[in-house]
């Protein structure tokens, strides 16, 4: 994920009370973020392939819910 640059992954440790970090740890967490989208997505597609009642192709915000709610990771403040 080239496309994560510093100042952002900066932003999302210093959101997690981090205060300073070393230089290895943005590969770091540049690797975690992509393991755990990766499994955030083909959670999100298994769902919407999974659902007889309409057959689409869009994933949609509630369908990202859900495959966040798979693996024990609620989202709260959508309703679901």
């Amino acid at each position: 994920l080239p496309g994560i640059a510093k100042p952002d992954i900066r932003h999302l440790l210093r959101r997690g009370g981090v205060k300073r970090t070393s230089g290895l740890m943005y590969q770091e967490t540049r690797g975690a973020l992509k393991i755990f989208l990766s499994q955030l997505i083909r959670d999100a597609v298994a769902y919407t392939d999974h659902r007889p009642i309409d057959h689409r192709a869009t994933l949609s915000a509630k369908n990202g819910v859900c495959g966040l709610h798979h693996p024990g990771k609620t989202l709260y403040g959508f309703g679901i």
